[in-house]
């Protein structure tokens, strides 16, 4: 990005914003847009994050010997955590049900959207679906944190096949938490980070 500024406007100032995947407002923001959907009667909240290589984890991992390679690597502290896709969706969570009080029992996270054969990070969220419906999760909520706006992996992905998925595999309800979009608290967050 900055090569090509650099190149195309030489003028223009860049500001990179810093990962805000615990800041208390973006947070805040998670909180009050799923609050409607909280309020629900449901057995199960499920975060499904975008998936990624776990070959990427390796990659970005500055000390080379923690992501993947120390057992529960996200829940051992280490300077790897601040380059950790995986670490900061666990980070995401953790704030989350904390500031809504949801129960350890009630929620799961995982990962959607693998392609190829590499693995890819796990648990997978179609596989999730399954396996919580069979275990008598029939009333189900899914929020999709790393996505700010809805897109093909919320709406077609997640609130339609992930939703015939869980259907089929026994599950009864399954409603989709939309993404940030324009809700107000996001808007706030947005303007915070920009001001």
């Amino acid at each position: 990005l900055r090569e090509m500024v650099t190149k195309f406007a030489p003028r223009m100032k860049v500001t990179v914003q810093p990962p805000y995947y615990n800041t208390p407002d973006f947070i805040a923001a998670l909180v009050a847009s799923a609050a409607d959907f909280l309020k629900q009667d449901y057995d199960h909240l499920l975060f499904s994050y975008h998936g990624i290589p776990e070959r990427h984890l390796r990659k970005s991992d500055p000390t080379g010997c923690h992501c993947l390679k120390v057992e529960n690597c996200c829940e051992v502290a280490s300077p790897a955590h601040a380059k950790c896709y995986r670490a900061q969706c666990f980070a995401t969570t953790r704030e989350f049900v904390k500031l809504a009080g949801i129960p350890k029992e009630k929620y799961s996270i995982s990962f959607q959207s693998r392609l190829g054969k590499d693995p890819w990070l796990k648990p997978y969220t179609d596989y999730e679906l399954v396996r919580l419906a069979q275990e008598g999760k029939k009333k189900m909520l899914v929020i999709c944190p790393a996505f700010v706006s809805d897109c093909l992996e919320t709406i077609e992905e997640i609130g339609m096949r992930g939703k015939e998925t869980f259907l089929k595999a026994g599950g009864e309800s399954f409603t989709m938490v939309p993404c940030l979009n324009e809700h107000p608290k996001w808007i706030e967050a947005l303007e915070k980070m920009v001001n």
